[in-house]
């Protein structure tokens, strides 16, 4: 099961997925061009749910659909340090896909 993790450094932001960089994966959408972001709502902390979902899940429309309320519900309320399973990740699913 997959592990994301985020810090804040003196040379800025750093977020991994089992210890290697997560890309932003603008390929799919972008919310942003400034990058990942957390501890709030808006464009670049949904960029990072959206990385998240799609590096976890594997699906875009998936991905793009849970965004806003996974960054809403998870991102936002990150501390400036966090871990994130895979196993946390399915409960927001099924939590959400139960809404």
């Amino acid at each position: 099961m997959k592990t994301f993790q985020g810090k804040r450094t003196i040379d800025g932001l750093v977020v991994t997925v089992d210890g290697k960089p997560l890309s932003e994966h603008y390929e799919v959408k972008r919310f942003t061009k400034f990058g990942f972001e957390w501890t709030y709502e808006g464009e670049s902390p949904q960029q990072l749910a959206l990385a998240i979902l799609f590096d976890y899940l594997g699906d875009k429309q998936r991905a793009i659909a849970f965004s806003e309320p996974f960054m809403r519900a998870v991102v936002a309320n990150f501390d400036n340090d966090w871990t994130l399973s895979g196993a946390e990740i399915d409960a927001f699913l099924r939590t959400s896909a139960a809404a």
